[in-house]
């Protein structure tokens, strides 16, 4: 037999015998293999401090014939050949405040904020959303979906969500061209659940409701999916290792465990809704591995989730983001997804509209978690107020985009552009591929889309400008990257 026939034989007999998993790895690796940059040029789109430069694009490069890079030199390497997780979708919160927000807009100031956020071409393509299951921090008050005190949750009503949030959900739903990943998250059950006057600092679920707080989400995601909204997934509990001034409940490893094995996930199974994707933890980082030891550690506990989603409020510490916990998890249990699930810039300042810094911890953060095995990147609430809200206990915080609810104006922020230079160019089901900078200064990650193209996004967080070599086999492509700048460098 010819051996080119006999290779392609063997090759495709392999495909064939590789189990669900291997096999779009190995499809993902044979499609990246097939990558050459001959014919090809980089259309460079750059983001700048101090410049008139948002997602504008700036430049094109072409690849030539490299030498060997020099230490003295920078250096970007791409090997499209070598290829890692899939891409899920990138998105933000529609939190209560949001559309508390929205509708004080003007027809028009809601049409082009939902252009902003979910158009592909004159916006940044969301992909992914998240909502709150009754109330959380943004919201103007507590509320439930239940009078006080029904366990068996005869009186469940969503009419709270109708005036506000499920007219924003479902025009988003419309700008993002008909679909958009929706997920869902309970910052507390009921406080009768709890045994407490209210749901706000802390408390834990009573064990004799395990039961209907597990009834409660299907309950959720029946009644969204009657108005035409369909859940890809929930959460089991907004950050439940911090008792807040808030909506919240605490949740040791194990009795987040118990409560997915023993009572959501069969309950979620018997109402016919076992498609619907668990995340657990729902926290920062720092204590990420022993959430995932302990929940996917156990085999009955572990098959009802589909992954694990984070936070980056760990440096509330003092530390460094910890985003080699991520890698951690990511090595230990491959087959389950990592997804981040929140985070915003804390304590809101009207004169911190434009400051440049909130932006840079965007990138760094979403750059860091991918390159560690993210899946998927969900902001905060996509929308505030001129205050930061509204928030009922205070916590205001800041959104890409703030409402002037006085003027009627949308301000845009930098972290509106740093995400989207993830967001536009990087297309839920593009895969990551191996992407290394010769210095630690210059961040990046690497994905690419099904139609073909490569999208590097690039950041520069120093305050000079970088001229460095984005390398692909043994072609480069020479590039300037202006100070305090994010690109995103699209090769096709």
């Amino acid at each position: 037999m010819n051996r080119k026939i006999l290779s392609t034989v063997l090759t495709l007999a392999a495909f064939a015998c590789q189990p669900k998993q291997e096999v779009q790895t190995l499809e993902a690796s044979v499609a990246a293999a097939k990558f050459s940059v001959a014919g090809k040029e980089v259309t460079i789109v750059t983001t700048a401090q101090d410049t008139d430069l948002r997602l504008a694009e700036t430049a094109k490069a072409s690849f030539a014939e490299a030498e060997q890079p020099k230490e003295t030199e920078w250096s970007i390497f791409v090997n499209p050949e070598k290829t890692f997780q899939k891409m899920l979708g990138i998105g933000g919160a529609i939190t209560d405040a949001s559309a508390e927000t929205f509708a004080k807009l003007s027809p028009e100031k809601q049409e082009e904020l939902l252009e902003a956020y979910y158009n592909e071409e004159s916006g940044i393509g969301y992909s992914l959303s998240r909502t709150n299951i009754h109330s959380c921090d943004f919201s103007s008050g507590s509320y439930t979906y239940v009078e006080e005190g029904d366990k068996e949750l005869k009186t469940f009503d969503i009419k709270h969500d109708r005036e506000f949030k499920i007219p924003m959900i479902k025009r988003a739903i419309e700008a993002a061209g008909g679909e958009l990943m929706l997920y869902a998250t309970p910052w507390s059950p009921p406080a009768f659940m709890k045994g407490k006057e209210h749901m706000l600092q802390g408390g834990k679920l009573l064990p004799e409701y395990r039961d209907a707080w597990a009834t409660y989400y299907t309950k959720f995601i029946k009644a969204y999916e009657a108005e035409g909204m369909p859940i890809w997934g929930i959460s089991i509990q907004n950050e439940p290792m911090a008792t807040q001034t808030w909506e919240s409940c605490i949740y040791s490893a194990e009795d987040e465990r118990d409560f997915l094995r023993d009572h959501l996930g069969p309950i979620m199974e018997k109402e016919g809704l076992g498609d619907k994707n668990i995340v657990v933890w729902d926290h920062n980082r720092d204590l990420i591995v022993n959430r995932a030891n302990t929940i996917f550690g156990d085999p009955e506990a572990a098959k009802y989730a589909w992954g694990i989603g984070f936070h980056w409020y760990e440096t509330w510490t003092g530390a460094d983001p910890n985003f080699g916990n991520l890698r951690m998890v990511n090595e230990n249990f491959p087959t389950k997804n990592l997804l981040f699930t929140e985070g915003c810039n804390e304590r809101f300042d009207a004169a911190k509209y434009q400051y440049w810094p909130n932006a840079e911890r965007y990138g760094r953060s979403m750059i860091n978690d991918f390159n560690q095995g993210t899946v998927g990147w969900t902001d905060w609430n996509i929308l505030l107020d001129e205050t930061g809200g509204p928030n009922h206990v205070g916590n205001f915080c800041f959104a890409p985009i703030h409402a002037d609810t006085g003027t009627g104006e949308l301000i845009y922020t930098p972290t509106y552009y740093y995400i989207g230079h993830f967001s536009k160019y990087i297309k839920p089901e593009a895969s990551r591929v191996s992407t290394a900078s010769s210095r630690s200064q210059l961040l990046s990650t690497s994905f690419l889309n099904e139609d073909g193209t490569l999208a590097t996004v690039v950041m520069n967080p120093l305050d000079e400008a970088i001229t460095y070599k984005m390398y692909i086999g043994m072609d480069a492509a020479e590039i300037t990257i202006p100070a305090r700048a994010m690109q995103t460098l699209i090769t096709k």
